[in-house]
């Protein structure tokens, strides 16, 4: 964790709430006193020792401006932050709770990514979809190749395989994913006035805003659907699940559902059948779902 020599002088307590400290500013843009009083339930005064000994610690990463610590260009972390608990901080809050106090943790393990953002990528982003900024940057298209784009990130999105960030995209346009590994040389659109255009905030984006209920049984092919339906504590033979649009298809993806019309997907990967097809209609990455075909428009 430590990545700074003289932090070593300092108590494990104090030392973890400097590394807060640095984790907002570096990925929220800003750290304010009550944010440390509120996740760390600390006097008034110690809350204010912390903050005026980050800063004096590196004043190369924050500038105070009206009761605020500011991220500043300059900035160089002095903590070593791994990237797994930064996006499980970021997305869940985990790691954000009261630290770990002896014991034994139960042995386990984790299929690896292939891929993970770098932290810089991911802090510049973050900070984005904070302060409501648009960004210009190189992103790598697998189909078109390099090219510059401006963005206007509001969401992250984990679709299992890869971390991507939800975002209009002045270029194209439109509302989709970018992969985070992809882009290269970001940096934030100075504010315009006005800021951001109605049809590039997240309220417009359909996708992001609709829901869909998808009901899922055992696939007709497995042989035991009993057991199908312990594992995942359905209900009457059914489970229910009420996911936003925009990432419909991943799930479906990762979890090998057959979403063929006809339950014609064949396999012992494929462990449970969609019911109604249909709900997954204007889906935009209905696409990624297996065995889903679009249906022909009715004259």
């Amino acid at each position: 964790m430590l990545a700074h020599p003289i932090l070593s002088e300092f108590s494990a307590a104090q030392r973890q709430r400097l590394a807060y400290i640095e984790f907002r500013v570096w990925f929220y843009g800003r750290v304010a006193r009550k944010d440390v009083l509120e996740r760390f339930e600390v006097a008034t005064a110690a809350g204010t020792r912390d903050l005026a000994l980050y800063r004096d610690l590196a004043p190369h990463n924050v500038d105070y401006e009206r009761k605020v610590y500011r991220y500043l260009p300059s900035f160089a972390p002095l903590f070593r932050h791994d990237v797994d608990r930064v996006l499980a901080m970021l997305t869940s809050g985990f790691g954000m709770g009261e630290p770990a106090t002896g014991g034994n943790p139960i042995p386990h393990v984790i299929p690896a990514r292939l891929n993970q953002p770098g932290l810089e990528t991911l802090a510049t982003v973050t900070r984005a979809i904070q302060g409501g900024r648009a960004l210009r940057l190189t992103y790598h298209s697998i189909t078109d190749g390099p090219g510059r784009r401006e963005i206007v990130p509001h969401s992250l999105v984990d679709s299992g395989l890869r971390w991507h960030v939800r975002a209009f995209d002045r270029t194209k346009g439109r509302f989709w994913d970018l992969v985070l590994t992809r882009m290269e040389r970001l940096t934030l659109v100075p504010d315009a006035a006005g800021g951001l255009a109605p049809e590039e905030r997240a309220e417009a984006d359909e996708q992001w805003n609709r829901t869909v209920t998808l009901d899922f049984v055992p696939h007709p092919l497995q042989p035991y659907p009993k057991s199908i339906e312990r594992d995942l504590g359905m209900r009457r033979g059914r489970l229910t699940v009420t996911i936003r649009a925009a990432v419909a298809g991943y799930m479906l993806r990762q979890w090998l559902v057959d979403c063929s019309r006809g339950a014609h997907l064949t396999g012992p990967e494929f462990r449970l059948w969609l019911v109604d097809a249909s709900r997954l209609d204007g889906v935009s990455n209905a696409v990624l779902a297996p065995g889903y075909e679009v249906q022909p428009l009715k004259r």
